[in-house]
């Protein structure tokens, strides 16, 4: 049990080394899965009051600094460094050799950074560039693995309060341009005793975790509750993940974890890109709390993650999904741990339509696509003092039991705005009730309904597409279309709307395996995709866009950015192998060997 009077996660940490000085907080992986550093709680106290040090003589309260780290533990340093120094941490995407630095220069505009903190292979990869860009030229910067350790000792502990603005989440920009979001010590305390009571975590457990540390489920889920329950968690980088998914198995494996977990995509990850050999001796056995958020989540995933490792000691009991998002700190909903999981079948369209009718599948059937129907899986409750409504989002009434609505919440846990954008936090954060004026809530963006008090998540507002009358959910569209054809990937597929001559249009963006990309059959791909949302959606798309693997763009977490495939194809951006605009007029006849409905 915490002392009461810890209101900050600075005071968090000083505790933790005060009492378990020498007790692991963090152990971080190589590539080749030994061990490249570990830090104790003594040894991250006293890393970060040697940066805050650094940091406190030039460096006012409250301003912001922008972190770029390769995935380690000089991150954990640097974000405590400057929580220690009463600075606001900006954690950033680290930047890429090959890739734009965009998305680095909006946040460094947005945030007003007054310096950067980095590492070093990071800094000499950027120093050519400072000169010529001038959002990187007027920042200073801090190589913080430079600093000495006897720092430290010059330390002043800073005046925090539990508003006290912790860090800036920047949105994944998955439905437009990265906002960031204020959020305070008591946000995050409150959020951190909400995950422990809801996934039933005790100062026992041990962590495994893979996930980006400068995106909150990484840095919130993996970092700080670990700090809160005084446990160790083993970290990996997301890359040595997705290069080989099996690290992630085998690090539960070695460490006895109890508690990790990952969006759906990387579940799915593991039994297509495992094998037998690679699985033998794995016993998972310890796996407690298997976490899936953060995207839609499909009860086939759970099964097939289920079945492919049972024989190597998974409980499918310890499945845990859960709701959340960066504007409520993190955690927003979730089942008791204890309980097991809990799915709905419900007709698909009726659902499209904002209505909830309930489907029981009968034993010989063969398909949910066949039947028209989807099965969804609940996300639970709320918990502690947090309040969580399903609102119409258009006359702002809860909506009645049975109908699809907009998911509000509000409590402790509700961060408090965006930064610098008052008209996007008011619209946001300070919603009430038409006709109560209760409030204020957090409008989500996500649609969802309740159901026996639980939360079933169905979609995105921004993402709903509206075509010829008709609602329909970009990811059951995405769904269809990649199992349509052998070569497509699964997970690499983005749905959309453009207006064309006044009227809304699908695109798809699809793309290839890497095993198919030397004798892909372009038209026949296209063609299969074509037949599947005619078939199956009633929609014959504009275009059909394939595209090489990894190159539907996607946030930190996974989730596609279908906003930002707008944006380029609507520019003409698009790398195509193929597309349907591009084949013969002949080819194109070829393409159906069903009549069209839409």
């Amino acid at each position: 049990m915490l002392p009461s009077n810890l209101t900050n996660l600075v005071d968090l940490l000083r505790y933790r080394a005060a009492c378990q000085p020498e007790k692991t907080a963090f152990i971080f992986l190589n590539n080749n899965e030994t061990e490249a550093g570990r830090f104790t709680y003594g040894d991250l106290d006293s890393r970060s009051r040697a940066i805050a040090a650094h940091l406190q003589p030039s460096i006012h309260p409250g301003d912001r600094a922008l972190l770029l780290y390769p995935p380690g533990l000089e991150f954990i340093a640097a974000f405590f460094g400057c929580l220690y120094a009463g600075v606001i941490a900006v954690p950033a995407y680290p930047p890429h050799p090959r890739r734009p630095l965009d998305r680095v220069y909006s946040i460094i505009r947005d945030a007003q950074a007054a310096i950067a903190l980095t590492a070093a292979d990071i800094f000499n990869r950027l120093e050519p560039q400072l000169a010529d860009i001038p959002a990187l030229q007027q920042l200073r910067w801090l190589v913080t693995e430079e600093i000495a350790a006897e720092l430290a000792e010059t330390w002043q502990p800073p005046e925090l309060g539990p508003e006290t603005l912790a860090f800036l989440q920047y949105t994944s920009g998955s439905t437009g341009n990265p906002k960031g979001v204020m959020v305070s010590h008591s946000n995050l305390l409150h959020n951190q005793a909400a995950i422990q009571h809801a996934f039933g975590h005790s100062p026992e457990i041990i962590g495994v975790g893979w996930l980006p540390l400068f995106h909150d489920m990484g840095l919130i889920g993996k970092v700080i509750q670990p700090l809160y329950l005084g446990i160790p968690c083993t970290l990996m980088s997301p890359l040595a993940f997705l290069q080989r998914p099996i690290r992630w198995l085998r690090a539960i494996s070695r460490y006895r974890a109890t508690t990790s977990g990952a969006p759906n995509f990387a579940y799915d990850l593991c039994v297509r890109k495992t094998t037998p050999e690679q699985r033998e001796g794995l016993d998972l056995s310890s796996w407690q709390v298997a976490f899936n958020s953060a995207e839609p989540i499909h009860v086939g995933t759970l099964e097939r993650f289920a079945t492919a490792f049972e024989p190597y000691g998974f409980k499918r009991q310890a499945f845990y999904p859960c709701y959340g998002l960066a504007e409520s700190t993190l955690f927003a909903a979730g089942n008791p741990q204890i309980d097991p999981i809990k799915t709905l079948v419900v007709e698909a369209k009726a659902l499209a339509n904002g209505q909830v009718i309930s489907v029981k599948i009968p034993d010989n059937a063969s398909d949910e696509t066949e039947m028209d129907v989807r099965t969804l899986v609940s996300c639970g409750r709320a918990w502690l003092d947090a309040n969580l409504l399903v609102v119409d989002p258009q006359s702002c009434r809860p909506c009645a039991p049975g109908c699809v609505g907009e998911i509000w919440l509000a409590g402790p846990s509700m961060a408090q705005g965006y930064w610098n954008r008052p008209e996007e936090t008011a619209e946001t954060f300070q919603a009430y009730l038409a006709e109560t004026h209760e409030g204020p809530f957090l409008r989500t963006g996500d649609l969802g309904f309740l159901h026996n008090g639980e939360l079933f998540v169905t979609g995105r507002c921004k993402d709903l597409l509206i075509i010829k009358g008709r609602n329909h959910y970009p990811q059951d569209i995405e769904r269809t279309v990649c199992q349509s054809h052998p070569a497509l990937n699964l997970g690499g597929t983005a749905a959309f709307s453009v207006e064309i001559n006044d009227e809304e249009r699908l695109v798809i963006a699809q793309e290839v395996k890497r095993s198919h990309l030397a004798d892909l059959d372009a038209a026949a791909a296209i063609g299969s995709i074509m037949e599947a949302c005619i078939t199956h959606h009633e929609l014959r798309p504009y275009d059909v866009v394939l595209v090489k693997p990894a190159r539907i763009p996607k946030t930190s977490s996974g989730k596609v950015q279908r906003y930002l495939c707008r944006q380029e194809f609507l520019a003409g951006r698009v790398d195509a192998i193929a597309s349907l605009k591009s084949l013969s007029p002949a080819a194109t006849a070829s393409l159906f060997r069903k009549p069209h409905t839409a």
